[in-house]
């Protein structure tokens, strides 16, 4: 079920773009989760529940090798609303019970021939190991691949350290076969770093994403 914001930046809209849904519901079959694209005012509970999984998180977290100075919460949204307009980027918050227990996000979205976008994604440590994470890449994974209102794209990539055994589970539980290995892929805790790639093709899904989690 997908509910769509209505007002559109048509002076930074891509012509290759997609429409951000108000929230994407799991199917009742599954645990209430919801995604929703970030707000302003969640800058207190977002902010909260990282402070307190930063040990949790802090081995995985990507990083900026230029050191750019920092920007405020309120900026780091409008700079999510930038990105969905021009259809290169959209960010969620993983919801359970209308609480914040994660975020997911498709980013550096690429068109033309290709038509490929990253999944990133974290989960809070005392809602880890629960199927929570495979649920929210389902969710994100059957708009960006199959909704008219998404970007459509034909390939999804997961990029995950080659010690994160969690995140490679994740991945597994989906059954993305693993492609190959990027030498020094991502900036990590302080250093470029190898990842193991993780991939959906579109001609992979039969019905949805989801399904593979029944």
């Amino acid at each position: 079920m997908f509910r769509l914001f209505s007002k559109r930046d048509d002076d930074e809209s891509s012509s290759e773009s997609f429409h951000v849904p108000t929230v994407l519901f799991a199917p009742p079959s599954f645990e209430p989760l919801r995604l929703r694209p970030m707000r302003v005012d969640d800058m207190d509970e977002w902010s909260e529940v990282k402070q307190r999984n930063g040990e949790w998180l802090r081995p995985w977290e990507s990083g900026d090798p230029m050191h750019a100075p920092a920007i405020t919460f309120s900026q780091w949204i409008a700079q999510q609303r930038r990105s969905e307009r021009r259809g290169e980027a959209v960010m969620f918050v993983v919801e359970l019970h209308g609480r914040i227990i994660g975020q997911i996000s498709l980013g550096a979205i690429c068109y033309g021939s290709m038509r490929v976008g990253t999944v990133g994604y974290w989960i809070d440590r005392g809602h880890a190991g629960h199927g929570y994470a495979p649920l929210a890449v389902a969710l994100l994974a059957d708009w960006a691949i199959s909704s008219p209102t998404g970007p459509r794209l034909h390939r999804l990539e997961i990029a995950i350290l080659l010690e994160n055994e969690r995140s490679r589970r994740v991945a597994e539980k989906l059954g993305l076969p693993m492609e190959g290995l990027r030498r020094n892929y991502m900036y990590v805790n302080g250093r470029w770093r190898d990842h193991d790639v993780y991939v959906l093709l579109a001609s992979d899904v039969q019905g949805a994403v989801i399904d593979r989690l029944r």
